[in-house]
């Protein structure tokens, strides 16, 4: 093994976490936060909603198993930089290398972690070579990038256009990608939907052709996305809708609720969801950084153990219904698992 560069994580209220540079030279900006997930690196680093974030796993080590296209969640990794204690495998260095993504391990994530969960959420950078860019310098740069509060970033990971993910299968199911995972396709695919992609604002008419809408995930701010909103209020009752993690949050806004940013927020695969109609906790898979505000309207069926948020919907008279969290699993746990395929069923037989 080549030696290592020395290089930092210097967060927004000047705290400085030396690391040892394994991927990509150079610096990364962003919000910094952490996910509690054992597994699913690669499923993190690509998925959309990581978008604008340098991401800490709390896993002691990182990339011990490899690397596959098949857990790709996009074409390209979405988060900025990748914060670990320990480089668990040189093929998941080398993948990170190889499309530009700066990643430090040897960080005491531990360190890292509870001051994140004190102090909030931060604007942070990663420096690859401290040598590169003094701390000194980078701390003002820091306090000049944007905040993720009022960041709309759907655009930047949405599809440009509508494209046929898969037409086999009677049961016509569009899906607006507000930067989607792959896993949601593939998962409405294999339970026989034929499958639609939209852009993030879409015309609501398009969608009601179909026989049910998926509101994707994806990332930023829900508040300041006021045509996608929009989309969402004038097309429901039109049309049987899911809502997932974004799309969640945005359902909420068109209905009449309010969305607030968490302090460190929910990202990893051990969150517990009680489900007030049948009184099950569900150990869910998360990422998300903003919330919908706790509420005790009827329509709030499920709640977080942690914090009380609300983490879905259901508005019968609308044939809506929306999750917080993640039922296409990608990473797991699978307690989630069946709520894609058994809304695609309903489809089918309404």
């Amino acid at each position: 093994m080549t030696a290592r560069a020395t290089g930092y994580l210097l967060l927004e209220d000047g705290a400085l976490l030396p690391g040892r540079s394994v991927a990509a030279e150079g610096t990364a900006f962003g919000e910094v936060v952490f996910t509690t997930g054992m597994t699913g690196y690669q499923e993190t680093v690509t998925d959309p909603s990581y978008a604008g974030q340098l991401v800490c796993f709390t896993a002691p080590m990182i990339g011990n198993y490899g690397v596959a296209d098949t857990r790709l969640e996009s074409e390209s990794p979405h988060a900025r930089s990748v914060l670990m204690r320990r480089l668990g495998g040189e093929d998941w260095a080398l993948w990170l290398a190889e499309r530009g993504i700066v990643a430090l391990d040897e960080i005491d994530t531990r360190a890292l972690t509870l001051r994140l969960r004190s102090g909030g959420a931060m604007r942070g950078v990663v420096v690859s070579d401290e040598k590169a860019l003094a701390a000194a310098d980078a701390l003002d740069r820091v306090l000049a990038q944007p905040t993720m509060e009022g960041a709309a970033l759907v655009a930047d990971v949405s599809t440009p256009a509508p494209y046929v993910y898969s037409d086999a299968g009677e049961t016509r199911v569009a899906v607006v990608d507000y930067g989607l995972k792959r896993s949601i396709l593939r998962r409405l695919a294999a339970a026989g939907a034929a499958v639609t992609v939209y852009p993030h604002v879409c015309d609501p008419d398009d969608l009601a052709s179909h026989d049910g809408v998926v509101l994707s995930n994806g990332p930023g701010d829900p508040a300041p996305l006021v045509e996608e909103t929009r989309v969402v209020r004038e097309t429901l009752g039109r049309v049987p809708m899911l809502g997932i993690c974004l799309g969640h949050q945005l359902m909420g806004l068109a209905t009449g609720h309010e969305t607030t940013k968490l302090p460190f927020g929910h990202r990893g695969a051990n969150h517990p969801v009680l489900d007030r109609r049948t009184g099950r906790v569900l150990v869910t898979s998360q990422n998300h950084g903003f919330a919908v505000v706790p509420s005790e309207r009827a329509e709030a069926t499920h709640v977080s153990l942690y914090d009380g948020t609300i983490e879905g919907f259901d508005f019968p008279d609308l044939r809506a219904r929306s999750v917080q969290f993640h039922p296409e699993a990608g990473p797991g746990p699978h307690d989630a698992w069946p709520i894609l395929e058994h809304w695609v069923d309903e489809l089918r037989s309404s």
